[in-house]
């Protein structure tokens, strides 16, 4: 399921616009750390360009860049860049400063609000903590933005992405030298597999009523 052609189809329909504000700030991350991913967004976004200048209906208009900056935007844009902003930091302001939810020990999270049928959340894993077997009965999408972590298909860095789907089982586990920050959307619940499944997927199953 993790494969270049599901990433790119991700990234062209983030170039196209049609991604809900959950996905489209996950994939915006994604383009800001992994320059790979970001250069196929940009021939994704010519190609595209191209398609629009050749619609009849549309009469683009020629203007200098630097009408599209005004100088309030300029100081923003400079203030940003000294301050390291991100496109996930311009929303929620300084991982370090958040009020994670402690789900267990060397586990915690931070549910970003977005009115969308998707849920996104950032999940911070102390060295070396690991999250049960599990799947998806929906697709999982797993961006790296600090640290690392593995499972059974391989290690990720930051700027890394994974994408899974009930297919896929693994065991994910943070680092032990720094452990790992992630940016995650689940599109449906999670289910465990294993000794404790029963009472973890029990309490999955109570924690949707709440969502």
């Amino acid at each position: 399921m993790n494969t270049a052609a599901q990433k790119n189809e991700l990234i062209f329909d983030y170039s196209s616009g049609n991604l809900g504000e959950a996905k489209s700030l996950f994939v915006s991350m994604y383009l800001f750390l992994n320059s790979v991913a970001a250069k196929k967004a940009s021939i994704f976004d010519n190609i595209l360009a191209d398609n629009l200048a050749d619609l009849d209906e549309v009469a683009p208009k020629k203007i200098n860049y630097k009408d599209c900056i005004t100088a309030t935007s300029k100081e923003n844009l400079e203030f940003k860049i000294s301050k390291n902003y991100t496109p996930l930091t311009n929303l929620i302001g300084s991982i370090d400063k958040l009020k994670w939810k402690s789900i267990y020990k060397g586990f915690r999270e931070f549910n970003i609000p977005f009115h969308d049928d998707d849920t996104i959340k950032l999940i911070k894993m102390d060295p070396g903590t690991s999250v049960p077997l599990h799947s998806h009965n929906g697709k999982e999408y797993i961006l790296v933005i600090n640290g690392s972590f593995c499972d059974e298909y391989g290690e990720y860095k930051k700027g890394d992405m994974q994408i899974n789907d009930q297919k896929i089982k693994h065991n994910p586990s943070a680092c032990d030298t720094n452990g790992c920050v992630c940016l995650s959307i689940t599109e449906s619940d999670v289910i465990f597999f294993g000794k404790f499944a029963s009472i973890l997927n029990l309490f999955t199953f109570i924690k949707s009523f709440f969502k």
